[in-house]
């Protein structure tokens, strides 16, 4: 049984990000810049925005943390995303989820320019990945296919059965893996909470990607020997015994169904990680296409 390892994977892709930054410093060419907008004082999203804060450091970015109150209005958030996008120094920018529920998400969203779109949420950017055109494939589906690139897991012709149909992984990794090229090639069966006879399906799977939030949800009984299991879960679970009081928790029942996986991805430090770097990668294809002057 292999580990997929995203913080190892996740590390060396920083690593290649900082060789790319290091180059364009000497040659006196602009870094690139990543901007988070964050609504409010939720502290799951200020952990992560801190995260992605540091982590532009850590390669050599520029980054800017825009925090609004938790009584912003819909109108002020557009007003601060124009302002973004007609800003030609941020080569991409990241509406830190979720928002306060004056503000409709999905128009947000829509604000944001596909140039400048580096979580791949836009329409047009998800429009054009389902088209197998270039665009900014969200970080987390990203990160998968970089963790089964990375450790040559085969998919060609494999059944990948994916759990979950959110927009943010479940549907842009069925997308994904049924594509030509690799990863891919695969035949894709997606299940969500009305699908039937969820073990008979997932049984019969070659590769399993979870992105449920539900915790210990895939137990060994649904898996074959031999099955390449992906868990995008990541669920706080009340634990006394902890000094936080609480353990991070996958979708998957790891301790039982690794006996069984010829892959699996740990949590945490699986598919976590591989978002972060992704979204890095993303915002270096942006100022790329900057650079050459591409425009939508």
């Amino acid at each position: 049984m292999i580990i997929l390892d995203g913080k190892k994977v996740s590390n060396d892709i920083k690593n290649e990000i900082k060789a790319e930054v290091d180059k364009m410093k000497a040659n006196n060419e602009k870094v690139p810049h990543l901007a988070a907008v964050i609504v409010g004082n939720d502290g799951a999203s200020l952990t992560y925005v801190g995260s992605k804060v540091r982590a532009c450091e850590r390669v050599g970015f520029e980054s800017t943390m825009v925090r609004l109150s938790n009584t912003t209005s819909e109108v002020e958030l557009l007003d601060k995303i124009e302002e973004l996008n007609n800003n030609d120094d941020i080569d991409g920018f990241i509406i830190q989820l979720p928002l306060p529920p004056q503000i409709n998400t999905q128009k947000v969203l829509m604000a944001v320019h596909p140039d400048k779109d580096v979580d791949g949420f836009h329409p047009t950017n998800f429009g054009k990945m389902a088209l197998d055109m270039s665009t900014f494939i969200p970080a987390t589906p990203f990160g998968i296919l970089e963790l089964l690139d990375r450790y040559d897991v085969d998919t060609k012709g494999k059944h990948t059965v994916v759990i979950g149909r959110s927009h943010i992984v479940g549907r842009p990794m069925s997308i994904l893996m049924g594509r030509k090229g690799f990863p891919g090639n695969s035949t894709v069966t997606l299940t969500h909470s009305h699908t039937k006879n969820i073990t008979q399906i997932t049984s019969q799977a070659d590769i399993i990607i979870s992105a449920l939030g539900v915790p210990n949800f895939l137990k060994a009984e649904m898996v074959k020997d031999d099955a390449v299991i992906i868990d995008v879960g990541i669920t706080r679970v009340p634990d006394d015994s902890t000094e936080k009081g609480y353990r991070i928790t996958g979708d998957v029942d790891f301790e039982n169904v690794s006996k069984k996986a010829s892959h699996i991805t740990p949590v945490p430090g699986g598919v976590g990680p591989m978002t972060i770097a992704m979204l890095l990668k993303n915002t270096l294809l942006a100022r790329e296409r900057h650079r050459k002057g591409y425009k939508e």
